[in-house]
């Protein structure tokens, strides 16, 4: 068993990519709240995080087919970013909602927060086992 090259801890940097991702892509819009006719974009990342559970090999007893599988079938696509052309917010072609953005930017930081701590528990632990810990 390796205890630092896992699946748990390949899951959570997997989110941590996929959170910079939405980070940057966040960032930019607020940046450009203002500029003529530009076009918000959006980060895809949930496709990663399920290929990346996918390698757990979790088995679930289902006791009725209408139950979900665990694991399931991947999609190799990397996150992805797409410009959202639907909408038109401003007068001057701009459809960057700041509250929206102010709102994921805030979301995406607690999600961040969040996977940080589960990996620092995790190197945690290790130390602990090793004596190093306290």
């Amino acid at each position: 068993m390796n205890i630092i090259n896992n699946s748990t801890n390949s899951l959570i940097q997997t989110g941590l990519s996929a959170s910079m991702t939405r980070q940057n892509t966040i960032a930019q819009n607020i940046a450009n709240v203002d500029t003529p006719n530009y076009k918000a974009k959006k980060t895809l990342f949930s496709h990663e995080l399920d290929r990346a559970s996918s390698h757990t090999n979790l088995q679930a007893h289902r006791t009725d087919e209408r139950h979900s599988h665990f694991g399931g079938v991947t999609n190799s696509e990397a996150a992805r970013v797409v410009q959202q052309n639907n909408t038109m917010y401003n007068h001057n072609g701009n459809n960057v909602d700041i509250d929206k953005e102010m709102a994921e930017l805030a979301q995406n930081q607690i999600y961040y927060n969040a996977l940080i701590d589960r990996m620092n528990g995790r190197f945690n632990s290790v130390r602990t086992v090793l004596g190093q810990g306290g």
